[in-house]
């Protein structure tokens, strides 16, 4: 059943995992038949608008290509211990949306390289298919459907991010030198290095035989090297902040927090002791946090009838751990991003609270300071 949502289409689920066809990829659909069809056209000229319905079967099978590839990703990216929250179909091709929490080097390298190999199977087999086809219809589909796996597996091998090469790149760096953050700048770089090297290849006719360049060519590098030059500009600055906080260590920017139950009333706690709060569930841990300034929002003769459940903002599973202040900044930065939270709680070996960061302590433009 295909159902809509904030992702696109919902249009099944794999392990658990919900896969959906993102609206932009009618976009590509078009793109697709509109490219194709004239090709198809050219070499079976008696088959006139039948070669965009061809064409549409091509885009089709491209989008079996991407499912495929993602679900490479997604199954090892489960298997290695990652938690995976949806597959996506896009206009870039697609995404494998997963945490990373607990990533090794070789997870990391794993969950990369799957995709890119199951590209490679998928190409074997269309060539496998072109020998048991006669010229015709399915031969042609069976030979682009191999070009064009052999095509995405060969160039998302390449060493630049956001490529899945890149990811092996920010693996190896990260084997190597023990800071993720700088395999992942180092590879945000080479991605950068690919755009401008596509742009040269994108003119290389006209440079060297002065020969014209076709509109499709270069709208195509554009289209490409635009993406590409984002993805690898976020890991560059990605990286970049990363590096800077493997050098810090969280006892430098952990701010004092005071810890109160649930239910407590909101007129038993002196709120000007501290500038945020940990509240603790029935079961002792950390659910969310209060801000004080929340309480003008409740009337003072209320405070005492309510409790500080009612201010507390619920923070996403995980985003409280245990980390004591020799502990490294840039741990801080892996759980906001795997969970989503812009507060981190600062667990004793206990599970008491004793601290926390927020996202403002280790952003670029928030600056990185101590905290009394």
């Amino acid at each position: 059943m295909i159902s809509s949502g904030g992702h696109g289409w919902r249009i099944g689920t794999l392990s658990g995992i919900p896969v959906f066809l993102g609206r932009s990829w009618i976009l590509v659909a078009l793109v697709m038949v509109f490219i194709f069809g004239p090709i198809v056209n050219n070499i079976m000229p008696d088959f006139r608008v039948g070669a965009y319905a061809i064409a549409t079967l091509f885009a089709v099978l491209l989008l079996l290509s991407v499912l495929v590839h993602e679900a490479a990703h997604a199954i090892v990216a489960q298997r290695v211990g990652f938690t995976v929250s949806r597959i996506v179909a896009d206009f870039w091709g697609g995404h494998t949306a997963h945490d990373g929490a607990g990533g090794t080097p070789g997870r990391s390298a794993a969950v990369a390289v799957v995709g890119p190999l199951a590209n490679g199977v998928l190409a074997l087999l269309g060539w496998w298919a072109t020998g048991w086809f006669e010229p015709g219809v399915a031969w042609l589909l069976a030979y682009a459907f191999t070009f064009a796996n052999a095509f995405v597996a060969i160039f998302n091998l390449l060493p630049a991010l956001p490529l899945d090469g890149g990811f092996l790149l920010e693996a190896l760096v990260w084997r190597v030198s023990g800071n993720r953050y700088l395999g992942t700048m180092v590879a945000g770089w080479f991605g950068r290095l690919l755009v401008v090297l596509l742009g040269i290849w994108a003119i290389s006719p006209m440079l060297i035989d002065g020969e014209d360049v076709s509109l499709l060519r270069i709208v195509w590098v554009i289209l490409i090297g635009a993406f590409l030059w984002q993805g690898a500009s976020q890991a560059v600055d990605a990286g970049r902040l990363g590096v800077r906080l493997s050098r810090r260590q969280v006892g430098e920017v952990a701010r004092p927090v005071g810890v109160i139950p649930a239910d407590a009333a909101l007129d038993g706690v002196d709120w000007r002791s501290r500038e945020l709060w940990i509240v603790l569930g029935a079961d002792g841990r950390p659910e969310g946090v209060v801000d004080p300034r929340a309480l003008s929002s409740v009337p003072h003769q209320a405070w005492s009838g309510t409790t500080a459940n009612a201010l507390a903002v619920r923070l996403p599973e995980g985003w409280a751990a245990t980390l004591d202040e020799s502990t490294r900044l840039d741990r801080v930065l892996e759980i906001m991003r795997s969970t989503g939270s812009g507060v981190v709680g600062l667990l004793d070996d206990s599970g008491r609270p004793w601290g926390a960061v927020l996202v403002d302590d280790v952003s670029a433009s928030g600056g990185i300071g101590p905290r009394s």
